[in-house]
């Protein structure tokens, strides 16, 4: 169950009825209102109120004695992402990025202590964690999330780092706030950042990032390797000037993108 909320404007049915959606996934693709309770630590009452609301509103359906997700779900997600269009513009440039390097790569925004997947194209390869639209990961144990992190300003840093992650993901290291500073001085220096065996173990990365037509930075992109098959120096010798190049493009797209002229009707000159 996610962390609740303490304000007197929380609204716990919303909450709960948020933790049953997410209760599904790949590897609970359907469950009896049982395991719906199980999985989400309500009372078999609430759950099945919650599921028969959520039946009527188009997100859950009944099948083979269980409860499933309808696509309808992907709404609630894709409206975020389709209002960036940054999947759209990403996209084929992950893809040169990939072909050229073959290895995964995925672009990533700063949510609180988390970041989180808005774009990927992956490659068959065993990985300790699966990564998939939406998915979130402790900020300061990724490459995305050092680039991410290093381009706030001192408060909003503060303010992130306060956080508690909502990934539900321990990472591999821990690391204290001195040694998090010095990685984001280092990130900012460099204008990448490299995480080795952090997140999991056998996960190597390194991330660049992707600014809008101000110059700041508002996304990450990265290339993901097993650090058993690829070493520092290759990642860093010949994939990052691809990722490099990669994430150029998109911010020229995205800068353009957002750039585009935009037309304001007088709705009295019109009546």
């Amino acid at each position: 169950m996610a962390q609740r909320g303490e304000g007197p404007d929380f609204i716990e049915a919303l909450a709960r009825g948020l933790d049953v959606i997410r209760a599904f996934g790949a590897d609970r693709r359907r469950m009896t209102l049982t395991e719906v309770a199980a999985a989400t630590g309500l009372a078999r009452p609430t759950a099945r109120r919650i599921l028969l609301t959520l039946q009527e509103l188009g997100y859950v359906r009944t099948a083979a004695g269980g409860h499933e997700l309808t696509p309808r779900v992907l709404e609630l997600g894709m409206a975020y992402v389709g209002a960036l269009s940054l999947w759209d513009m990403a996209r084929p440039h992950l893809e040169r990025l990939v072909a050229a390097t073959g290895e995964s790569s995925s672009v990533t925004r700063l949510d609180g202590s988390d970041v989180v997947y808005m774009a990927r194209v992956a490659v068959p390869k065993i990985i300790a964690l699966r990564v998939e639209l939406g998915t979130r990961f402790p900020a300061a144990a990724t490459s995305q999330g050092k680039v991410l992190l290093a381009a706030l300003p001192p408060e909003r840093l503060d303010e992130a780092l306060a956080l508690h992650s909502r990934s539900g993901i321990r990472p591999w290291v821990q690391h204290d706030r001195p040694a998090i500073d010095a990685m984001l001085r280092e990130a900012r220096a460099r204008g990448f950042a490299v995480a080795d065996n952090e997140l999991a173990p056998g996960i190597r990365s390194v991330a660049v990032p992707i600014r809008d037509g101000h110059g700041e930075v508002r996304a990450a992109m990265n290339v993901t390797v097993n650090s058993t098959e690829t070493s520092t120096a290759t990642l860093l010798e010949h994939h990052l000037p691809h990722l490099l190049h990669a994430a150029a493009a998109v911010t020229a797209d995205w800068s353009l993108w957002h750039s585009r002229p935009t037309e304001t009707v007088d709705q009295k000159a019109n009546q």
